[in-house]
């Protein structure tokens, strides 16, 4: 008789600690989603998006991504006097290519490397290009992808961008944000964006000009989303 009521004891015992776990875990949530509500920088929001950009913020705490850029979204939103339904829209488009960058880049990408990739993606970067250049990497690939959306800023053509960037994924990061000065600076100069990624990807000894420009004609660089 004693054996099954010390396996009940310890069942007992066993549950109540779930218990407690689960208790503990729901009060945690329950604090960050009273956080994100009462963020102060939110009040600068008007009373109808407010709420709609915290059930966002929320939403993407739930899942894991970082929330800080979707409250700098906001925030940067309010201060041009953009409209409700535009701060609202562009922090739900940020939250999904935070998500998608998180798909390509698997759940170990840090929140650096996740806001940098959802700029990627944005840019007209694909899914592809990120996963790649994750597998081709093994430090931090938070410079390899600003880099590669800073040259589509610059207007440098997407795929040729991301075969530039993936080409020198082994670089230090400074060398690679030596390279895209060298493209912005020649750009500026007044030489093509084509022509000034594959000089610096020739000048930088990763593949010769005409790789570069092939891969160049391939899509051109798509402006920004709001």
């Amino acid at each position: 008789m004693m054996r099954p009521l010390l396996r009940s004891t310890r069942f007992l015992a066993a549950a109540g600690a779930l218990a407690v776990v689960v208790v503990v875990t729901a009060a945690a949530q329950d604090r960050q989603g009273r956080q994100v509500r009462n963020d102060p920088r939110l009040e600068r929001l008007d009373a109808e998006a407010r709420p709609l950009v915290a059930g966002v913020i929320d939403s993407a705490r739930a899942a894991g991504l970082p929330t800080e850029p979707l409250v700098q979204r906001a925030l940067e939103g309010a201060t041009k006097g953009a409209p409700d339904t535009l701060i609202v829209s562009a922090v739900r488009r940020l939250a999904a290519d935070l998500g998608g960058a998180r798909a390509a880049l698997g759940a170990g990408a840090t929140p650096p490397e996740l806001e940098a990739g959802a700029a990627a993606l944005r840019a007209g970067a694909g899914p592809a290009v990120l996963a790649q250049l994750r597998r081709s990497r093994r430090q931090t690939i938070t410079v390899p992808l600003a880099v590669l959306t800073d040259l589509v800023a610059s207007g440098v053509p997407v795929d040729s961008a991301a075969a530039a960037v993936l080409a020198l994924a082994s670089a230090r990061d400074a060398d690679l944000i030596d390279f895209r000065r060298a493209v912005e600076r020649d750009i500026a100069l007044g030489a093509a964006p084509s022509a000034a990624t594959a000089a610096g990807a020739a000048a930088a000894g990763v593949f010769g000009a005409d790789a570069l420009h092939v891969n160049a004609g391939a899509r051109p660089a798509r402006p920004g989303r709001p």
